[in-house]
């Protein structure tokens, strides 16, 4: 176990700093004091983006910035609730240490589970069955989770009560067998049913990259960023010329574009 950079009563009285600075806030500042649930989510989404990219960056200094934003949304909306008497921070501790206790019986208690993927399966059943619970295996996917990152998801929970692949060889024929259905797909011209095998065919390569331990959406979003630099390189490699991205041939587009590989392995 690593040693901890402060002390926990140095880590306490650090949080009792912020909610003692969040209290004052709440009500001498004029923006602070009209904030509610409905008007501080779409704020908690970016910065959990924003959390997000800073780990995909991993980048120290952006990780504790962004942390700190995370963490004081979640003291914001305790702060709210215990306005209304509902519950505070210290319930919402309380109910996660008592959750973290009863999910891991192999360590508080005299369950066995030597391997992550023998804890993630006993993680699920346990959830099946605590009381106020998810009622079915996919129950706790939130509905408004991103596509790709709720296929995953899915995928995951299925896996872990067994529904799963044998081996991860297995998938490429499913892979294939989509390819194919989106090609009979598109020949005919029918729209729904184009769309309908493009959706099997990305669930079923998300389904390719979690069994080869690949996260799908790490993945994609550091495609994204190599597909942007590479643009940007040939929009900036035109400008140089004085002329307009628009105005370069294919041809031209795709020289710049093998320039910009080049370039970024010998970075």
């Amino acid at each position: 176990m690593t040693q901890d950079i402060h002390t926990r009563a140095e880590r306490l009285e650090a949080l009792g700093r912020i909610m003692d600075t969040l209290d004052i806030l709440r009500v001498k500042c004029p923006w602070d004091a009209k904030q509610t649930n409905e008007s501080l989510r779409p704020n908690t989404i970016e910065e959990v983006y924003e959390l997000c990219q800073a780990l995909l960056d991993d980048n120290s200094s952006e990780i504790r910035k962004e942390l700190g934003d995370v963490l004081l949304h979640i003291l914001f909306y305790s702060k709210i609730a215990s306005e209304k008497g509902q519950f505070d921070i210290a319930d919402v501790a309380d109910a996660l240490n008592e959750k973290l206790i009863f999910r891991h019986p192999h360590v508080f208690g005299k369950e066995k589970a030597d391997t992550a993927e023998k804890v993630i399966q006993n993680w699920e059943e346990i959830k099946l069955r605590e009381r106020g619970g998810n009622r079915t295996v996919l129950a706790g996917v939130p509905t408004a989770l991103p596509a790709l990152i709720k296929a995953f998801r899915v995928q995951e929970k299925a896996a872990n009560v067994g529904f799963d692949w044998q081996s991860p060889e297995q998938v490429w024929d499913k892979v294939k067998e989509e390819i194919a259905e989106v090609s009979d797909a598109i020949a005919s011209g029918d729209k729904a049913d184009i769309e309908a095998e493009f959706g099997d065919l990305l669930f079923s390569v998300i389904n390719a990259a979690r069994l080869y331990k690949v996260n799908p959406e790490n993945a994609l979003e550091r495609t994204n960023r190599k597909f942007i630099s590479r643009f940007n390189y040939i929009e900036a490699e035109a400008g140089a010329a004085g002329r307009h991205i628009r105005d370069l041939s294919l041809d031209e587009m795709e020289a710049l574009w093998q320039q910009a590989k080049t370039e970024a392995k010998h970075d």
